[in-house]
């Protein structure tokens, strides 16, 4: 009997602890907290990303590469004292938003060099992408010229390896019939020279052949099937 009653004597003491401890413990105000840093972290992400496709936007889409720290927060609607903050000074940004530019081009590149579909399949898949990032991005390819020529942000897209077989791929069509014979490098540089030349040089074709952004859209859009039946013979 004496044991019994101990036992519900503590057991009580426990419950009374632990109401106390709730009661004492602000469960809202820590809740609160945590939502608060997590709408920090995500605010933070988000404010990241506006800069980044802002600075996209104003290099890529408007072709304005020397926009300045003041432009590009303008433009993002955000205090220029946040771009310092987040990437620490304008060149940091820039070469982010250029890695990321460069890590499409990567992947254009591996479609042709690693996919295992039929030649003529993934060229065309390969002429499609590039277009579509062109139409997307239409100062992308003028942009990443104009860091070659200064020296600076330039990158192999391809492995050595990788082209080699690339090579082999070009040279075993040629045996078959499907591509006039010449070098293999010659055939690269028909390719990328069709698909590249009219971005690199798009506002000087627009002002001497008096189109807008619409109508030299619409001709890039077409050249998919142009440029596989300058490419393939059949």
């Amino acid at each position: 009997m004496l044991i019994l009653n101990l036992y519900e004597f503590y057991h009580f003491r426990l419950i009374l602890l632990f109401n106390n401890f709730v009661k004492t413990f602000d469960w809202y105000k820590f809740a609160q907290n945590c939502l608060t840093k997590m709408s920090k972290q995500e605010k933070k992400d988000q404010t990241q990303e506006l800069i980044k496709e802002t600075t996209k936007n104003l290099f890529f889409v408007k072709g304005k590469f020397d926009a300045t720290t003041q432009e590009i927060a303008d433009e993002a609607g955000v205090n220029r004292t946040l771009i310092n903050y987040y990437f620490r000074s304008r060149d940091n940004l820039v070469q982010i938003v250029f890695d990321e530019a460069h890590k499409v081009e990567k992947e254009k590149s591996e479609v042709i060099m690693r996919s295992d579909m039929l030649f003529k399949n993934k060229i065309a898949q390969f002429i499609d992408e590039s277009l579509q990032t062109s139409l997307q991005y239409p100062y992308l390819e003028t942009y990443i010229v104009s860091q070659i020529n200064k020296g600076s942000c330039h990158k192999r897209d391809v492995d050595e390896d990788d082209l080699k077989n690339f090579y082999k791929d070009i040279e075993k069509e040629m045996e078959l019939g499907n591509i006039e014979k010449m070098e293999p490098m010659q055939f690269i540089l028909n390719m990328i020279s069709l698909l590249v030349f009219p971005s690199a040089v798009r506002p000087l074709i627009m002002e001497n052949m008096m189109i807008d952004d619409k109508e030299f859209d619409r001709l890039i859009s077409q050249r998919k099937d142009i440029i596989l039946n300058m490419l393939f013979k059949n």
